[in-house]
């Protein structure tokens, strides 16, 4: 699996357009997504719904395509829908049957012979925590406990990509706890690539290292979270008191950037080689106290109003 994740992208887009009668949907998506785990994120009717069910087969491109693993949706739809685990966010049980018989059925459908997708399906159900309940019918499991049995058909058959759409939609707050948990442990087990749709920014930025932002049926945006966390960290925002301006000017002979906001505010850019250290020393040179010291840090959620403008 690793091999071919360096080789290929998880998911590139070539040019991927929908359209649905005279309507487009998705228009010319073009880019390369690596990332163990990716965000997709945009507003009602940007266009990602649309844009998972296409790369799973339900749609066909207008024009352009996509590649997920080096293989062509357009040509290779059985051979990806075995690498791929779907978790949707609407229901689709069969009510009266068992939830381990409905997840053995999954994995057989995904490619399991019978007698290793049962295997399969108990030990799906007792990794999600649905072990005691897994002989129940579906019918009678809570909203928790349907998407909970939902991640467990889409894991069972081991695949190397995992969708979940809307995973903690509706859930209450330990029942959503658990399901990032386990999100998170997939991710760093380094056996699947999750792809995670969520109009909740805070599940995103917990699981994700990835953002790919839709708007209007197009790429607003496209951004490495680990990258801009690490960027983040040369960006600082100061208050001090005392001094007459000495301290800025020292800041700025050692190269950094700065700028004066008030008499008391100094926001900089750290550069290479030069530490928080270096700071409160010239601090203590220029008899300036510094009272206040922070990160700049763009969260998220600024990552996707700045999309949205």
């Amino acid at each position: 699996m690793e091999q071919d994740s360096m080789t290929h992208p998880v998911i590139d887009l070539k040019g991927l357009s929908v359209r649905f009668g005279a309507r487009q949907i998705l228009s010319n998506l073009e880019g390369e997504l690596r990332g163990r785990s990716i965000g997709l994120l945009g507003p009602n009717g940007a266009g990602k719904t649309t844009l998972i069910h296409t790369l799973l087969g339900f749609h066909e491109p207008s024009s352009g395509t996509a590649h997920i693993f080096g293989r062509d949706i357009s040509h290779e739809a059985k051979e990806i829908r075995a690498l791929i685990g779907y978790m949707p966010e609407r229901d689709a049980f069969i009510a009266k049957m068992s939830c381990v018989q409905f997840v053995r059925l999954m994995a057989e459908l995904s490619g399991l012979p019978a007698e290793a997708a049962l295997e399969r399906a108990h030990e799906a159900l007792f990794y999600v925590g649905l072990g005691e309940a897994r002989y129940r019918t579906l019918d009678t499991y809570s909203l928790g406990m349907k998407q909970l049995a939902k991640l467990a058909q889409a894991i069972v058959h081991g695949p190397r990509l995992i969708i979940l759409d809307e995973p903690t939609n509706g859930l209450d707050p330990p029942t959503r706890q658990r399901m990032i948990r386990l999100i998170r442990e997939i991710r760093d087990g380094g056996r699947a690539h999750i792809l995670l749709s969520s109009h909740l920014l805070r599940d995103v930025e917990e699981c994700c290292e990835e953002i790919l932002v839709l708007k209007d049926g197009r790429i607003a945006t496209y951004c490495n979270l680990e990258e801009e966390r690490r960027a983040n960290l040369k960006f600082l925002e100061m208050e001090v008191r005392g001094g007459d301006g000495a301290f800025a000017e020292a800041i700025g002979k050692l190269g950094c950037e700065y700028a004066l906001v008030g008499e008391r505010r100094i926001k900089l850019v750290l550069n290479e080689g030069i530490e928080i250290a270096d700071l409160y020393r010239i601090a203590q040179e220029q008899r300036v106290q510094i009272r206040r010291l922070n990160y700049k840090k763009d969260s998220l959620e600024d990552i996707f109003l700045k999309a949205m403008e």
